[in-house]
């Protein structure tokens, strides 16, 4: 059963590897889940996930090995007794002891399940009440309501809170990262985005330990304290943001992406400019683009060192002349001399490190509208659709070392 469980996790998508599961079996040859599968559940999802971006998967793959077994917080010693003599347990009259020893006998739970699956498959109808069918209340081992020592509880809720149902509620759903989801998990991609260093103009403000142990031993014992600079993270970023027309649709995704990195206190430095649509001459400060906002894309790209990490956020769809065409922009007032599709290419040779995060989904880019145009911006950056995972996979492409 558990090696089920072991495949049913990584047909889930959780990445277990085999020293994990090996440190689980030790936790539970050791007793720590006392032989109870309520106290298992957190004790194998304590070991085996190493982020509650995989709590869902692994809610799934429980609920699959496992789904809808009742049992009681203390199956060690109670329930296999209820097994063997169910009419030890109280609060039944004497003619529902013997129909529970005529309904359990002795099965074991593969036995319940294969006794669920017939009884299921002859059931026509609703049932409420007795000990055969498949319903609620009763002493019948399936359903829910009811009471019995042992069985399998469809639907409803456990009145005794025995049942391992958090996997069935699966209340983990948005910390998955496949999805798109708020700022908090936009944050934690965020967060990986970091380059440590010491090279700072800040006084030393972090005691450095080993160097205190060396000083301490070598002035005989007497305590040396060493202080040195705290490592702090050297990335810098230029965030460029499409906004307006298309891109009204996605507001809330870009605002929880705005709001993750305006949090995120740990940059070096953090720039936020807007376009529409695409780059031309000018990008803006103010996301409603007026005039007096306005900066001129070459001072950017005077201003701003090649080691600022790029980010651009649109869903890359316009006219195809908007992007290829001298004077094609459409924003009221504005003419560009060149082409978009050159100030985007500038912007890649400018700075060493960059990607474009894109509000489509990424099995929508080939049929979507405006599919001509991401396919061009796609041969000028690197694309990833902005859900967590895509940023996460953004985070990594812009930290690589070339």
């Amino acid at each position: 059963m558990f090696t089920r469980f072991f495949f049913l996790l990584r047909a889930y998508g959780v990445p277990v590897t085999v020293t994990e599961w090996l440190a689980l079996m030790r936790a539970l040859a050791a007793g720590l889940a006392l032989n109870d599968l309520d106290r298992f559940y957190s004790l194998a999802r304590a070991v085996l996930v190493k982020s509650e971006a995989f709590f869902d998967q692994y809610d799934q793959a429980f609920l699959a090995a496992f789904g809808g077994i009742e049992t009681p917080a203390e199956i060690a010693d109670e329930v296999w007794e209820w097994f063997k003599d169910p009419l030890a347990f109280p609060g039944l009259t004497e003619e529902e002891r013997r129909r529970l020893v005529e309904a359990l006998g002795e099965v074991d739970l593969d036995e319940l399940r294969r006794l669920f699956e017939e009884r299921l498959a002859e059931q026509t109808e609703a049932h409420h009440g007795g000990s055969r069918w498949v319903g609620t209340g009763g002493t019948s081992p399936f359903g829910h309501g009811g009471v019995h020592p042992g069985g399998i509880r469809v639907g409803g809720r456990s009145r005794s809170r025995t049942a391992v149902k958090v996997a069935a509620e699966r209340r983990y759903r948005g910390y998955r990262t496949d999805v798109e989801v708020g700022t908090r998990q936009f944050e934690l991609a965020l967060r990986r985005l970091r380059q440590l260093s010491s090279r700072n103009e800040s006084l030393p403000d972090e005691l450095d330990l080993d160097e205190t142990i060396e000083e301490t031993a070598d002035n005989a014992g007497r305590l040396s304290l060493v202080w040195r600079k705290s490592r702090k993270n050297a990335v810098k970023v230029l965030l460029l943001m499409d906004v307006g027309g298309s891109m009204d649709r996605y507001a809330t995704l870009c605002s929880n992406l705005f709001t993750a990195a305006n949090r995120s206190t740990h940059f070096k430095d953090l720039r936020f400019s807007y376009f529409h649509n695409c780059v031309y001459d000018w990008l803006y400060t103010d996301a409603r683009l007026v005039n007096r906002s306005a900066v001129a894309t070459n001072h950017v790209l005077h201003e701003l060192p090649a080691d600022y990490k790029l980010i651009l956020v649109g869903d890359a769809a316009m006219a195809h002349s908007e992007l290829v065409s001298r004077y094609g922009i459409i924003w009221w007032g504005e003419m560009n001399e060149e082409p978009g599709i050159e100030w985007l290419r500038r912007l890649r040779r400018h700075f060493d490190h960059s990607v474009w995060l894109n509000t489509i989904p990424a099995d929508e880019w080939d049929r979507a509208y405006g599919a001509g145009t991401i396919r061009l911006v796609r041969d000028v950056f690197p694309m990833y659709e902005l859900t967590v995972d895509g940023l996460t996979a953004a985070v990594k492409k812009l930290m690589v070392r070339y």
